[in-house]
């Protein structure tokens, strides 16, 4: 059921949420992103999470968009929320508070590798692979493109866009968007050290780092950069 597509799942002063579909490999609809933003507003408020994990069940990040559902006949009631969802759920993560770390599992395929670049820390599985894969489509890539004005350089940000190529973890972590490579097996382990260790840090501070880290991004306004 699309309500029990996102879940909430509580660590010792931090959170995952998690994208429950593993039966479609995370695929992203307009109801989810509803649940996703509705899960980071829940944590946001809530005094005693430090640190958000955001991973997808079943070992898989997110597989993008869910075109099968999107082009169902008759077509699903949420069609048209599809693109003011997809960016109100990206808005929510430019301004999310607290540090989101990215448990990035087998791949994220272009709306699924925006939602890893949206994220503060991204461990990547090393067989994991992103793909900002527009251009096989002929599509545009306006979330890829904001979150890689923010998190990179203008030449790696093409080099990803131009080839539209798979990106192993490893290359990941050469080029600066991915915090740490590890094993596959290791991922969600692996950040939900982090989340303790960001969680064990003097009440607020994460949240402090993590203004600082927002009030850098002079560079971006969202409220015109994130276009659907």
């Amino acid at each position: 059921m699309e309500e029990e597509a996102v879940k909430v799942e509580r660590g010792e002063g931090w959170a995952e949420i998690v994208i429950n579909r593993p039966e479609r490999r995370n695929a992203i609809t307009a109801p989810v992103s509803e649940a996703l933003l509705a899960a980071l507003h829940e944590t946001r408020e809530d005094d005693t999470v430090a640190a958000v994990i955001l991973r997808g069940q079943g070992g898989f990040f997110c597989s993008g968009i869910d075109l099968k559902a999107l082009q169902d006949d008759p077509p699903p009631p949420w069609r048209k929320r599809q693109g003011s969802s997809w960016r109100n759920l990206h808005l929510g993560l430019f301004h999310y508070p607290k540090p989101v770390i990215g448990a990035f599992e087998k791949y994220g395929i272009n709306a699924g590798s925006a939602l890893a670049l949206a994220c503060d820390i991204l461990i990547a599985g090393r067989t994991a692979f992103l793909q900002v894969g527009e251009i096989q489509q002929g599509a545009m890539m306006p979330m890829n493109a904001a979150w890689l004005r923010i998190k990179t350089t203008e030449q790696v940000a093409a080099r990803l866009a131009f080839y539209g190529d798979r990106v192993p973890g490893p290359e990941l972590l050469r080029l600066g968007l991915a915090a740490e490579c590890v094993d596959d097996d290791a991922v969600v382990d692996r950040c939900r050290t982090l989340a303790a260790r960001i969680a064990g840090f003097p009440r607020g501070a994460a949240k402090n780092i993590k203004q600082s880290l927002i009030n850098q991004r002079g560079i971006v306004d969202p409220e015109t950069f994130f276009t659907s």
